[in-house]
């Protein structure tokens, strides 16, 4: 059996898994297209808060420390809130939740500012090939007003070019 054969069952599935699942780069939309996702959106949220969090470590001690100390919790109350490890796992979660949050926080600031580092740089290039077009022609780059890039734009000082390059 050919590898291209054996390799094209394993793509048809993997498409049919994204059909299933939706799209997988960016499972953190800024806005969730559903009623469903935007309901999931709150989820690390509220693992995440403080009031969750302070309820897990007093359940963790009313399960855990109480009984250790020598009082008696009911065993209903244990099925009920668990034990040592259902709470401990919890509270795990939590931090995770937080930690996955502040990462989408930081990844989206981080998104922000190189997209305008890409647009000053992208700019700056423009502006260099206004001031030096005689030797941004030399190294074969066609002038940003041929190609109607940036034509919505008039040169810094409002003014069209001239100069030598011009033809002016």
């Amino acid at each position: 059996m050919p590898e291209a054969d054996g390799a094209a069952p394993a793509q048809d599935s993997a498409v049919g898994l994204s059909a299933l699942m939706g799209p997988t780069h960016d499972l953190a939309d800024d806005q969730p297209k559903s009623r469903i996702d935007r309901i999931l959106q709150w989820v690390p949220r509220v693992l995440s808060s403080k009031p969750h969090v302070i309820v897990l470590m007093g359940l963790g001690v009313y399960l855990i420390v109480l009984p250790i100390v020598g009082v008696t919790v009911s065993s209903s109350a244990e099925l009920i809130g668990g034990n040592y490890t259902n709470v401990t796992s919890d509270i795990g979660a939590c931090i995770a939740a937080g930690g996955t949050l502040h990462l989408v926080a930081q990844g989206r600031k981080r998104g922000k500012v190189e997209q305008e580092r890409l647009r000053l740089a992208q700019e700056t290039h423009r502006l260099l090939h206004y001031v030096y077009g005689d030797a941004a022609r030399e190294l074969g780059h066609v002038p940003a007003a041929v190609t109607g890039a940036g034509s919505d734009r008039q040169p810094p000082g409002g003014r069209e070019q001239s100069g030598p390059d011009s033809g002016a």
